[in-house]
């Protein structure tokens, strides 16, 4: 079995600022990690991997830096790393970055399940990974917090309004994973991360892949980010103290100082 994981590396989401007069982040001297949900999907195929001798692929996109989170990746037990770095990419929107990761798919060959995270914490569209699926022409299935795989089917339980689904599909497909709520990602031992430089990784330029250039970068991306800004800042809120009838009674006189009642 071949299993393909797509990863991204994300800045830090607790410590990105927003520039005031541009409106874009400020990812100077912003630490990077790896994009949790992808996190969180390369364990469920290591999982798999550890059960059916499965080959883990690890998938990037992103500039040279990013090799640090193939190389986590390695560490932590996958077989091999992909990075795609090239200024053709660059301003890339989501259905851009999907077309050039299943054009790089579609290069490493054979693959029988494809893992992406649900989003990127960046981002948060929910919307590369299905792309991946609709550009190579194969089933998906979305939002699943475990993924099981055995034979040529993989049974999947996912998230659903209510409640779960219990879903079994035949390989190819493609499934984005979403985190437990208590999820704590795993990291590598020293030892661990010391065996894994042996291990390949792989830098790929839009020519290697052979993707179409026409259909990367801001030339291949039907959508804009005009821009990001924070929301304002709330006023502090007033704590009262009192009986039940006397914060009643306040708060029916707020509620009158600001013409919401009469």
């Amino acid at each position: 079995m071949n299993i393909i994981v797509c990863i991204k590396q994300v800045p830090d989401s607790t410590q990105v600022k927003v520039d005031p007069k541009t409106g874009t982040l400020i990812r100077a001297g912003v630490p990077s990690i790896l994009n949790p949900y992808d996190h969180f999907a390369l364990e469920k195929a290591l999982d798999i991997k550890a059960k059916t001798g499965a080959k883990v692929t690890v998938l990037s996109m992103g500039p040279n830096q990013a090799i640090a989170v193939l190389r986590l990746a390695l560490a932590l037990g996958a077989d091999e790393g992909i990075l795609l770095s090239d200024r053709a990419f660059a301003g890339s929107d989501t259905w851009a970055t999907s077309y050039a990761l299943a054009t790089a798919i579609r290069k490493i060959g054979q693959y029988d399940l494809i893992l992406c995270g649900q989003m990127a914490i960046d981002g948060d569209t929910a919307q590369t990974g299905p792309g991946i699926a609709r550009h190579l022409n194969i089933p998906q299935v979305t939002f699943c917090e475990h993924v099981d795989a055995s034979g040529n089917q993989v049974m999947v339980k996912k998230l659903i309004d209510g409640g779960k689904q219990i879903l079994q599909a035949d390989m190819p497909v493609l499934v984005t994973m979403t985190m437990p709520v208590d999820y704590t990602p795993k990291y590598p031992s020293f030892m661990a991360a010391h065996k894994a430089q042996d291990k390949q990784t792989h830098t790929w330029t839009a020519a290697d892949i052979g993707a179409d250039l026409h259909k990367l970068g801001l030339e291949g991306s039907p959508t804009r980010v005009d821009r990001i800004f924070p929301p304002p800042a709330r006023q502090k809120g007033e704590m009262f103290t009192g009986s039940a009838a006397e914060l009643a009674n306040k708060l029916v006189e707020i509620l009158k100082k600001e013409s919401v009642v009469k």
